[in-house]
């Protein structure tokens, strides 16, 4: 999925101030904290106290693959990459969209799944870019997709809510014509929604990664290496087939 491109001159700025812990140094406190969202179903999720999700139980899985226990934290969304470079957690899984922007504030894994921003809206609402023209689209702020739906031709307002869940509400309500996210979430709100939404076509096609902070090259080549070994040994296959019924991972 997502999203922005906040700060980044600020982010790049504080990666700069402090020195991450490196792999050697996670390794002997046997402990790894990882950030996430918790507010982006099926991929990030909290429940009461309990944190569900395709992501969390991909991280967790890693994480077991090298040997560590987790703790982990949650942030808005927007916060994520500037916790991340002040220091106050290891690594963010939390769908961000690898970009150019983001790439100068922090360094991304190897894609973890890719996916697309899909328009979604009710039946007999817009279903294309050119439909969207003059018409009113949900997104969540801070994302990739805001940013893409700003770009279409034409496209009438585009309201902005802090959470996805907030954005796909104002849909169902008839607040917007359209909401516009990422695919497997659209997919799965098409589904719940029982005939009463319907998925058009995708903007944009992403790639997503897990962010750690600039410079953290330990840190990144074991994050690399876990998620390849998951990808080759059948867990990475197995997670994904409980969340999706398939294989997301990009190809």
């Amino acid at each position: 999925m997502k999203k922005t491109l906040l700060t980044l001159t600020t982010l790049a700025l504080l990666a700069s101030v402090a020195e991450a812990r490196t792999w050697a140094d996670i390794k002997s406190s046997g402990t790894i904290k990882i950030a996430t969202e918790g507010a982006f179903p099926p991929f990030n999720l909290l429940k009461g106290k309990e944190l569900t999700g395709f992501e969390v139980d991909l991280a967790n899985a890693l994480a077991k693959g090298m040997g560590l226990k987790v703790q982990w934290v949650t942030q808005p969304f927007e916060n994520l990459l500037i916790g991340l470079n002040q220091d106050r957690y290891d690594f963010v899984i939390a769908s961000h969209g690898i970009t150019p922007e983001r790439l100068r504030a922090v360094d991304f894994t190897n894609p973890h799944y890719c996916t697309g921003g899909a328009i979604v809206s009710r039946v007999g609402g817009p279903k294309t870019a050119a439909d969207l023209k003059g018409k009113t689209v949900a997104v969540q702020v801070g994302t990739t997709y805001l940013q893409n739906v700003s770009k279409v031709p034409g496209v009438g307002s585009v309201k902005t809510f802090p959470k996805d869940t907030d954005a796909q509400a104002a849909l169902m309500a008839g607040r917007v014509d359209s909401w516009v996210g990422d695919k497997f979430t659209g997919l799965d709100l098409v589904k719940a929604q029982k005939g009463k939404l319907v998925q058009g076509a995708l903007l944009f096609n992403e790639r997503i990664g897990m962010a750690v902070k600039k410079g953290n090259s330990s840190l990144l080549k074991e994050l690399n290496s876990a998620l390849a070994k998951a990808m080759q040994d059948g867990t990475y296959a197995k997670i994904s087939g409980e969340y999706f019924g398939q294989d997301i991972r990009c190809r």
